[in-house]
């Protein structure tokens, strides 16, 4: 899983407004940049095109103007959703980047039929550590040397009942505490929907 960094350290007024928007193949070489720079064992082009074109998934960027300023993603397996990476580029850290990624993963997710959410986080992570802890996931498991350069142990987290009345509160109050507000674009879904495979789309 990417790293999380911080989300406090860039000032908030130093970014435009962030939208939240699904991953597409124009933002990959974008994604592929904070990659490198957050992982230590990086996803390469083939995987994430592999990833975003099957069923089952679910990629969103975060975009600062026309950058690609983060990324994250999930994986549905019968009733259950697998965050399966976020990140945020150490560049541009602040204005809850992660936070705002993780509302609408989660938020995915429940409109999915999942009742739980898993992921899996350096032990050492502190700071991704803390955002997760306020989405609601507590340590589970721990998957031994699951981590490479450096090895490390994996933390499994879970989230449980994430379809109830209380965890929509959760995810509201999180939301109010946002200084800018939530914005989700979802032209992208629209233009899959129509089969759009325009020239801007290339790679």
């Amino acid at each position: 899983m990417a790293t999380v960094a911080s989300d406090r350290k860039l000032d908030d007024a130093q970014l435009e407004p962030v939208v939240i928007t699904t991953m597409r193949r124009r933002h990959l070489r974008n994604v592929l940049r904070i990659e490198e720079k957050t992982s230590t064992t990086p996803w390469s082009l083939g995987l994430f095109l592999a990833e975003v074109r099957r069923e089952e998934r679910e990629y969103l960027v975060a975009l600062s103007g026309s950058q690609v300023v983060g990324f994250a993603g999930l994986l549905y397996v019968v009733g259950e959703g697998h965050i399966t990476t976020v990140a945020v580029d150490p560049e541009m850290q602040g204005g809850r980047i992660g936070t705002r990624l993780m509302l609408v993963l989660t938020r995915r997710a429940i409109a999915h039929g999942s009742d739980s959410i898993t992921l899996e986080v350096r032990a050492s992570n502190a700071p991704a550590l803390a955002l997760y802890r306020r989405f609601g996931f507590a340590p589970a498991g721990v998957r031994k040397d699951y981590y490479k350069d450096p090895t490390e142990d994996a933390l499994v987290l879970w989230a449980h009942d994430v379809d109830t009345p209380a965890y929509a509160d959760r995810l509201s109050a999180i939301e109010m505490q946002l200084p800018t507000p939530l914005v989700l674009d979802d032209s992208a879904n629209t233009d899959a929907s129509n089969g759009d495979t325009t020239e801007r789309d290339a790679l």
